[in-house]
């Protein structure tokens, strides 16, 4: 994962896909939080294409369009970067990823394959309750 210096600490640059916020609020994780608990010094990106999934999903109704307004808001508290390449949203993400050398939190199965198929650790739901750190 990408480290970077930030006034004398070292700080791992983790991105953060959509479903990510979305499980947030269905199973009541605080992810923020969690991420740091984790990871210590971390900074937190999520490509633009995100969050236009987000938005998307929160012009609907019912508890997944609750879930995408919740995720809006723990979203626009991290660094938000241009989303890599014009290709569908799990390949910019992936690419994103790529550019950063950095993991990616995701509960997609594809998604993460393909992340941990580039060399690229993934952090997902163990259960309903925890986040696990996976790396091949």
């Amino acid at each position: 994962m990408e480290t970077d210096r930030n006034g004398g600490i070292d700080r791992v640059t983790i991105l953060i896909d959509t479903n990510a916020f979305l499980m947030a609020s269905q199973f009541k994780i605080d992810l923020l939080d969690e991420l740091k608990w984790m990871l210590g010094s971390v900074r937190m990106v999520v490509p633009e294409i995100v969050i236009k999934e987000l938005e998307g999903l929160a012009k609907g109704k019912g508890n997944h369009a609750a879930s995408a307004r919740l995720g809006l808001q723990f979203a626009q508290k991290c660094e938000i970067i241009k989303s890599s390449g014009k290709n569908a949203p799990d390949d910019q993400i992936l690419m994103s990823a790529k550019d950063l050398n950095c993991g990616v939190v995701t509960n997609d199965r594809r998604l993460r394959d393909q992340v941990l198929n580039a060399g690229l650790p993934v952090v997902s739901l163990a259960g309903k309750q925890k986040l696990e750190f996976i790396r091949r």
